[in-house]
């Protein structure tokens, strides 16, 4: 490594550092990876060119303000993909997928999969790279989402993966994807679930479409109606399995036990040990 991309590197971390970013050397490296349009691993022997320099004195700025990572690289990083997200799409988190890896997990063959709430397609399109012989269809309801999962799709099909079906509709939307009600193997969905009026980070609350994020006072108002939705599309035997916050790891269970028709309710942690998804199976008794 040069050392004026030591330097930068370094003048970098101590910006995002002073500016409270979570992550600044990680955040500093990979802003400077996509500048010079190598691998995080080669700037080892990496320098930077004067034009370069400005361009990621930029971005590095645009970060400290607090606009996500992925959205000045363009590229979330979610299981074995990546997908390319900006503006008016929530950007995907590592804890969702933990939920997708539980969601393949339980699949069998050619299965049917439904995606509520699908955002940038995360979920849909993991599943269809994972598992070829599944039917995977995404529902989105926001114009800027939907535009983000197709553009995802349409680069995950050149690439070979299957193919998804993608719907622009409301999820809870009973007339949504009627045709599949009682044939469905597997729904997954990571839903608005944060409570009205709670603090969350810049990032989240000045970035992430705000339809992607509020759920209702308690957050469980989308919730409580993709629990209905998800059971009129699955089979008996059918598999749900739904992203919560970390202070609902009791409440959204509850929500489906009450619902009823559910067996197998369980409630999942993340990688830093917190509450983050529930999972339920279609009771076979169910008609």
């Amino acid at each position: 490594m040069a050392a004026d991309l030591r330097s930068a590197l370094a003048a970098a971390t101590v910006e995002l550092t002073d500016a409270g970013v979570d992550s600044p050397r990680n955040d500093a490296e990979i802003l400077a990876a996509h500048v010079l349009g190598c691998r995080r691993g080669a700037l080892v022997v990496a320098d930077m060119t004067g034009e370069q320099a400005g361009r990621y004195a930029e971005l590095v700025s645009q970060r400290a303000s607090r606009v996500p990572l992925q959205h000045l690289t363009g590229v979330a990083g979610f299981r074995h993909l990546d997908l390319a997200v900006g503006p008016g799409v929530f950007v995907p988190r590592p804890e969702t997928e933990l939920l997708a890896g539980w969601g393949l997990s339980v699949l069998g063959a050619a299965p049917v999969v439904v995606d509520l709430c699908a955002g940038s397609g995360a979920l849909a399109l993991s599943v269809a790279n994972e598992c070829p012989s599944a039917r995977v269809y995404a529902v989105e309801r926001t114009e800027f989402a939907v535009a983000w999962a197709g553009r995802n799709a349409e680069t995950r099909a050149a690439l070979g993966d299957t193919p998804i079906t993608l719907l622009r509709g409301d999820a809870t939307d009973p007339e949504v994807l009627r045709e599949l009600d009682g044939t469905v193997d597997l729904v997954l969905t990571n839903p608005p679930y944060v409570p009205d009026g709670a603090t969350v980070a810049r990032e989240v609350a000045e970035h992430d479409p705000p339809e992607a994020l509020w759920g209702g006072p308690d957050g469980l108002d989308v919730v409580r109606a993709l629990v209905r939705r998800a059971a009129a599309l699955l089979r008996p035997g059918g598999y749900l399995g739904i992203e919560h916050a970390d202070s609902q790891g009791t409440a959204v269970p509850a929500v489906v036990r009450a619902a009823g028709g559910w067996t197998e309710v369980t409630d999942h942690r993340d990688l830093a040990d917190r509450d983050r998804f529930t999972t339920a199976r279609r009771d076979t008794m169910t008609p």
